[in-house]
């Protein structure tokens, strides 16, 4: 609604994990680093762990997009209730024809596919969102998915990422063999006061701002406070104070756009 009106070309603060849209400060640098060395050592797990809208995902597919030819990749997004649908899941997302296969038959597809891409000079990648959802009997099956290997290297580099609960789950004595497997960790923290304000910037920017919109110093301020520095709420909120400031005609959002806005995110609407 608000697009034509500031004379952007997309919307700045979109929910959606656009790796475009990635705003790369020292801990996202840092963590996409952390992926890519696991990765690229073959270290078998890495995992990464952070709040509930810190960008997790949009890290992810960025990270994916680092990843040249020379890797097969699947991303599992969707939640998975036992073993065989995860099975099935990554057999999927990976390509595998599995029509009619039972699980010990998918399994030893799976093999057959990781050393063929070992042949052709490929590595693979097993990226599991949301693994704090995983239940103790699927974190152990993915455990045993990296016992698939040759006698000097893992077939298959897996990648954790969950929310803290994951490193909860992980120091369960029931999975202590997963964790031992874990040699590289990250956790994703939330955005400064200062990295806040780039942030913002960097979406408007990217979306085709030239100087205007732009939020006001207290305003930054407001949006900091309410969103503790994390990247979905900040979103949730200036895109809600773009549109109060539309509504006003303003090209400038203050402080009280953003209250308004943060009301609004709050139900807190008087008609």
């Amino acid at each position: 609604m608000y697009l034509k009106y500031y004379g952007l070309t997309l919307p700045p603060f979109d929910l959606t994990p656009n790796p475009r849209f990635l705003f790369h400060s020292a801990k996202h640098r840092e963590a996409i680093n952390h992926l890519l060395y696991g990765i690229r050592e073959r270290k078998g797990f890495v995992q990464l762990t952070g709040e509930v809208g810190a960008g997790k995902t949009t890290l992810c597919r960025a990270l994916l997009e680092q990843l040249d030819s020379h890797y097969s990749t699947a991303l599992l997004l969707t939640p998975v209730l036992d073993a065989n649908e995860l099975m099935r899941s990554i057999a999927a997302e990976f390509g595998i024809s599995i029509r009619g296969l039972d699980r010990l038959e998918i399994a030893a597809a799976l093999n057959d596919f990781l050393i063929r891409q070992i042949e052709r000079g490929k590595d693979t990648v097993l990226i599991i969102d949301e693994a704090q959802n995983f239940s103790d009997e699927l974190l152990e099956q993915v455990r045993q998915l990296s016992n698939i290997e040759t006698d000097d290297r893992k077939l298959l580099q897996i990648i954790l990422i969950g929310q803290p609960e994951l490193r909860e789950r992980l120091n369960n004595p029931r999975l202590r063999q997963l964790r031992q497997r874990i040699t590289v960790r990250y956790h994703l923290r939330a955005l400064t006061p200062f990295e806040t304000g780039q942030y913002i910037k960097h979406r408007l920017e990217l979306a085709g701002a030239n100087g205007t919109p732009y939020f006001s110093s207290p305003a930054l301020w407001r949006v900091y406070r309410y969103s503790r520095g994390v990247p979905r709420l900040i979103n949730a909120l200036c895109d809600k104070a773009l549109l109060a400031g539309y509504v006003q005609r303003s090209r400038r959002i203050n402080f009280g756009m953003v209250g308004r806005a943060v009301r609004e995110l709050e139900g807190e609407i008087h008609i």
